[in-house]
Formats: C-alpha cells, structure tokens, sequence
C-alpha cells in the first residue's frame, strides 16, 4: 500500500492522505479583500485529491502585507470577503482548508511580482513604512523598517490573535503561522536581522521570544479542538545565521506550546543566500526535525515526482508532503498520483466519467 495515500492526523484534524497544497500568494486581493480569482484558484485546487488546501499568506495588518495585492484578515470587510470564498468552494469540496498568518515585516509593501517585485517606497502610491524587530533594511538601498517598540510588539501579537478569532468564526480547520521566508517572525529568528539589546534580541532564548509569544497568542485564540502550526525555514543558507539547529531549538519549544506539526522550508531571509538547489533539496531539514521532535513534519520544496514523494513519506523523513509549483502547473497531480500506485483518491459527481478505464478503482465519490 502507498504510504503517500494512507490516512493521517494532525491534531484532531483527520487528512485523507499526505499531500498538501501549500499557501502560494497570489497577489490579487483589492484593499486585503479576496476577488473572484480565489473562487477560482482555490475552487480549483479543492478539487484536486489533496488531503489539506492552505489559503495564502493573510496579513494580520495593512503594513504586514508583502503587496498591496495580498489577502488580508484584520477587519470586517476582509472577513466577509474571505467567507465569501469559503462558502462558494465549500458547496462543492469537503476539502478541509488552513488558512496562514502572516505578517511581511521588512519585506512588506513591494510591487507584484510580474511587475517586478521590487520594493515601494513609504511616500509612493501602494507604499507603506515597514517594521522589523532591528532597523536593517532586506537590501542595501532600501528604505530601512521601523524597529518595533513595546506598543508595536503588543499590536503586532493581538492582531495576529483577532486574525485567529475571525479564522474560527470563518470555520477554517486550522492555522498556520507563517515564520520562514524572511519575513517579521523570521526576523526576529535570525541573528542577521535581529539585532535587539533587550529581551526579544541577542540569545538564541531571546530570539525566539517573540514568535513564541505569537504563537502562544494564536493558541489561545483559535479553538482547542483545532489545530495550530508553524512554518519555518530550516536554515538561512548563509554562515552565521539560521540554522538547522537553531530550527530544532525552535520545534522543541513549539513541540512544548503544543504546536499540532512544523512545516519546513527554507531560506528569504537575505539576499546573500546560497541555496542549493535540486530535488527534495529541503527534504533534509525536515528529517533533522522529524528526528528530533514527536510533531508531525511537512517536507516541502521541488517535490514533483510521485515516486520522490512517496519515498519520503516512506522512508519516514517527513510525514506529510507540501505542494505548490507542482500543483499549479498540474492541478490533477494527486490524481495522477493515485492511479500510479494503484490508490484511490475523491474527485467531484461531475468528473467521474473521466476516470480511465485502466484506473476503474482511481476516484472515490466526491463531497
């Protein structure tokens, strides 16, 4: 039997198999709100036989946006917009659906990526003053962030708490924190761009201070019953920041806080980066914190294979897989999967006519 398609449970949450789409922005959003675009891409990736789909990067507030193009959950209007969609993709999949928490810090308020993604100054239209745990800028020549103070330290954690009050009210089955890719609770992380003289800087203890205090809001936030997560970059691919062992500190007091499972990836964090790129390039950052923790672990990263994710899966470096490139570019691709090792996976009442006489046992009835 496929160990890519058994059963699987995080928390309560029940998973059907162990693919996962990962959050993947999409930069369409107007003023935080979803658009018809998301009726589109999400209703379109509910149906494709993965066991969990994760809405995008959410920011908590207007100036954690990465673009002025990102969805954002802080207030009524973003609230309802989100609940639109829900209610649309739930009509028609039971997929169960994650939505992650974000907050961009330094590397927020950027143009969109295909009109180049460089970063927009503060007195510029779509610009906004950004914030970081130090005033060091993602680039030299960048306008540099606000180092926050106390006040900003409160704001910042009680809007990722109201962002987990609405998720609950929205009835998504779990959150995830996004801490990797450079972003504000991965800057406080990485001694590169955190350099703090008070409580929140300087050890590895004090580092971690704030996120853990996020994530220990969010918690207390969102439903017990429900799971929490984190996702983390493994390792900053530069000397003298971030790194695998430091990721393994970080699991093991999230492990502690009753984190439900730690996705990992990598990298975002400087343009210094030398990351190593190839097949299951991340895959050994996610075995080292399986190995040191009892969490559930999410690989992710060039996973496009089936027999490269089902030897993962298999041979226990990760428990779960994360798709996102892989997905997009072929939305079917747990189907595919599927019938490659003989497994079953749901599609929709309107797609059962296209199941392949050589796969007659391929799809499962859908919602």
């Amino acid at each position: 039997m496929s160990a890519l398609f058994t059963p699987f449970r995080v928390g309560s949450l029940e998973l059907a198999n162990r693919i996962v789409i990962a959050p993947m922005c999409q930069y369409s959003a107007v003023d935080g709100c979803m658009t018809d675009w998301h009726v589109i891409h999400l209703g379109h990736l509910a149906l494709s036989g993965a066991a969990l789909l994760t809405i995008e990067a959410t920011a908590v507030l207007p100036e954690g946006r990465i673009t002025y193009g990102d969805v954002a959950l802080w207030n009524d209007a973003t609230e309802a917009a989100i609940a639109r969609t829900l209610e649309t993709i739930r009509h028609w999949s039971d997929i169960p659906i994650a939505i992650q928490l974000a907050h961009a810090g330094r590397k927020a308020s950027t143009e969109l990526p295909w009109k180049g993604g460089s970063q927009i100054a503060s007195d510029h239209p779509n610009g906004w003053q950004t914030f970081a745990p130090s005033a060091i800028p993602f680039e030299n020549g960048q306008q540099s962030p606000v180092a926050l103070d106390r006040d900003g330290l409160t704001r910042v954690r009680e809007a990722f708490a109201e962002a987990a009050h609405r998720a609950a009210r929205l009835g998504v089955d779990a959150v995830q924190l996004h801490c990797a890719h450079g972003y504000l609770l991965h800057e406080f992380l990485s001694p590169l761009s955190n350099r703090r003289d008070d409580e929140y800087g300087g050890s590895l203890e004090n580092r971690m201070r704030f996120p853990l205090e996020v994530f220990d809001a969010v918690r207390a936030a969102f439903p017990a019953d429900r799971a929490v997560s984190m996702r983390v970059s493994g390792t900053d691919w530069v000397d003298g920041g971030w790194d695998i062992d430091q990721t393994i500190a970080f699991a093991q007091a999230l492990e502690a806080r009753g984190c439900a499972a730690i996705h990992v990836s990598s990298g975002g964090l400087t343009p210094a980066q030398q990351i190593p790129l190839g097949p299951s390039y991340q895959v050994p950052l996610a075995r080292a914190v399986k190995k040191a923790t009892r969490i559930p672990v999410i690989a992710v990263g060039l996973i496009t294979e089936f027999e490269q994710a089902e030897a993962i899966v298999g041979t226990g470096d990760a428990d779960l897989i994360a798709l996102a490139r892989t997905i997009l570019f072929n939305p079917r691709w747990p189907w595919h999967a599927a019938a490659h090792f003989g497994a079953h996976v749901k599609a929709p009442e309107q797609y059962l006519r296209s199941q392949p006489r050589q796969y007659r046992d391929l799809f499962d009835i859908g919602h």
